[in-house]
Parts: C-alpha cells; sequence; structure tokens
C-alpha cells in the first residue's frame, strides 16, 4: 500500500489534477478525544439509507446536518435540512476558517461506529457546492484510512490516515478529478466523527 505520512500542511498531498492538505492538532486538547466524547452525545445522530435494487439499504455510518438557515443539502436521494450550529461546532468551524482562510457555512457529519462502517468511493461535486468546491474534513477519535483514486488514471491511489484531531482541506479541482472513500477497517477499531465543512450556494 502507498501509504503518505505527513505533517506538513504546506505539502500537496495529490501529484496533479487538485489539491490536498493535512493539518494536525487543529484545537488545543484539554483530553485526548475532549472533542470527540462531546460531539457523540450533543449531535443528533441519524441513520439514513437509500434504495437499491427495490430495497431499503441502511448507510454503514450514522449522519447529521448542520448549518446556516436555509442551507438545503441534497446528496444520494435525500433532502438535508439543516440544524442550527451548535456552539462546540461553531468553535471548531471558527478553528478550520481561521487555519485554511476559507468560509463555510454548513456541516456534513459522520460517525463511524467500528471498523465496519465506512464511505464509498464519491466526490462532493454537488451543484450546491458550486465549482472547484473546497471541503474542509475533521476527524476526531479513532485514526483511519482515507483514500483518493483519480477518476480517469483507475490505477493512480493515494492512501494516507486520518489521526485525531486533524484537518484535511480539499480545493481546486479536485472533486472534478479524484474520488475519495473511508474503506472498512481489517482490524477491531474504535469509533470515529468526521466534520466535513462545506459552502452551499444561494441555489442550496
Amino acid at each position: 500500500m502507498n501509504l503518505i505520512l505527513t505533517k506538513s500542511p504546506s505539502l500537496n498531498l495529490l501529484p496533479f489534477d487538485g489539491e490536498a492538505y493535512l493539518y494536525e492538532d487543529l484545537l488545543a486538547e484539554t483530553d485526548y478525544l475532549y472533542y470527540f466524547k462531546q460531539l457523540e452525545s450533543e449531535i443528533i445522530w441519524k441513520q439514513e439509507g437509500m434504495k437499491m435494487y427495490g430495497k431499503h439499504i441502511n448507510f454503514p455510518r450514522l449522519t447529521a446536518w448542520y448549518g446556516e438557515e436555509g442551507k438545503v443539502y441534497k446528496y444520494s436521494g435525500l433532502v438535508n435540512i439543516p440544524m442550527p450550529f451548535t456552539s462546540l461546532l461553531m468553535k471548531i468551524k471558527g478553528a478550520v476558517e481561521s487555519k485554511t482562510g476559507e468560509r463555510f457555512n454548513s456541516a456534513l457529519l459522520n460517525l463511524y461506529r467500528s471498523e465496519r462502517d465506512s464511505m464509498g468511493w464519491h466526490s462532493d461535486d454537488e451543484l450546491e457546492l458550486g465549482t472547484n468546491a473546497t471541503i474542509a474534513s475533521v476527524s476526531f477519535g479513532e485514526t483511519r484510512l482515507f483514500q483518493l483514486k483519480h477518476k480517469r488514471l483507475k490505477n493512480t491511489t493515494h492512501n494516507f490516515l486520518l489521526p485525531n484531531n486533524s484537518l484535511l482541506l480539499m480545493k481546486g479541482a479536485t472533486q472534478h478529478n479524484w474520488l475519495h472513500q473511508i474503506p472498512k477497517g481489517a482490524k477491531p477499531c474504535k469509533p470515529r466523527i468526521n466534520i466535513t465543512f462545506r459552502k452551499i450556494g444561494k441555489g442550496g
């Protein structure tokens, strides 16, 4: 496996056709899993799913959608009406915006309960996100493997780890040219919470 390990946020993790940067130690911690525990208890998690071949299939993770009023997000046949940002989400969003210089108005949260939970290959390229969408992905809890695969050059795949309290920023042409996923784990692992901050445009 081509596993990329870096602590330099200035290093673009992608060789071409996009930009991805990894920042570690995003927030000061009073406890190693402080933010994970707070989010796990205060976020209103849902078990969503979709119809496939005439059957309802649950997503292998729990989800939640938070954001500014009116920032509706549609994906996989779901229409997500935002819950108002909590004070903790506002704090995390502020840290992300300070670190990246970007501004966000919404967030999709995922709770991966064990190694059996996952997110399949996809791009965050919905119309509401606009052209060259910028996605800021924050991780709390268990370290999980993250993979990127080029849409046209199928054998071009990059793998790296997303540790607790880290921020992955994807921007530029990344969503046009690359797919990404969180695969199922091969070994038992504890839960992980992922927050992907986004900017929904006027049409969303």
